[in-house]
């Protein structure tokens, strides 16, 4: 039985990847307007499908394994840490020169292909300094692993030694603890992602309990003290058409350790 399982009865619930996005900063993108790039308080179905693509190697193009691969996640997520900060706006100006080259991480630059020169002024926030555990699970668990169609260990595997430099929501976000553990810390047994991420241990520095939470409906308790709203979530891509679109229903609220949630 895993650290972060002490509690649950042996065989009971399912087995959960548990997942920490730490770092200097941390975007978790939500609706852009105009050339105003906000974060959310905690990532979307959409970036941890592009976490786990990334890491497996896979291309934009692989659009049908994209969409069964976020079709797939149950997750939840808490914030152990806020950060001393709030959020913070990064304020970009840039003139790019055509045929400038920049940066990837594929570990090779990339040129424009446009011929004009391009002036862009816009704004991103982020988290600093912040600490977000995740919970994650597959259904169905699906115990073939293949690029198609991935189970955990599969995607434990790419984590621990990625394809390609991972990033938390944006490219300077780059993570100062590895995202996936392994071991006992990188595993839980819970039968709901609300239980999972009561069971998690938590992390260095953290904020006092309860810490701020979000699962899904159906995985954990919808009313009640610790329950701030139920919502449809907008977080989910159209990996087809590359366009964001269609939601799931959410619930925000506190989760408190599990020895205070045991009668």
């Amino acid at each position: 039985m895993s650290a972060g399982a002490a509690g649950a009865e042996p065989g009971a619930g399912h087995r959960w990847l548990v997942l920490r996005l730490e770092a200097p900063l941390l975007a978790f993108g939500g609706v852009a307007i105009d050339a105003v790039g906000v974060t959310r308080d905690f990532p979307a179905a959409s970036m941890l499908t592009g976490l786990f693509a990334n890491a497996l190697g896979w291309t934009r193009t692989a659009a049908a394994a994209h969409q069964a691969l976020q079709d797939r996640l149950v997750f939840g997520a808490r914030r152990d840490r806020a950060g001393p900060f709030g959020p913070l706006t990064d304020s970009q100006n840039a003139r790019l020169e055509p045929r400038e080259r920049g940066w990837t991480s594929w570990g090779r630059p990339e040129e424009r292909g446009g011929g004009s020169l391009g002036i862009h002024r816009r704004q991103r926030d982020y988290h600093a300094d912040a600490c977000v555990r995740l919970v994650v699970r597959l259904e169905p668990a699906d115990d073939t692993p293949d690029l198609d169609a991935p189970d955990l260990d599969t995607l434990a595997a790419a984590l621990e030694r990625p394809a390609r430099p991972l990033f938390i929501g944006r490219k300077p976000c780059l993570p100062s603890h590895p995202i996936w553990t392994p071991g006992a810390a990188g595993t839980v047994t819970a039968p709901t992602v609300h239980a999972a991420l009561a069971r998690l241990p938590p992390a260095a520095d953290a904020d006092e309990p309860p810490w701020s939470a979000l699962w899904p409906a159906g995985e954990g308790p919808e009313t009640g003290a610790d329950v701030h709203r139920v919502t449809a979530l907008a977080d989910r891509r159209n990996w087809r058409t590359g366009l964001h679109g269609g939601t799931r229903l959410v619930v925000e609220g506190r989760v408190r350790p599990i020895e205070e949630t045991t009668p």
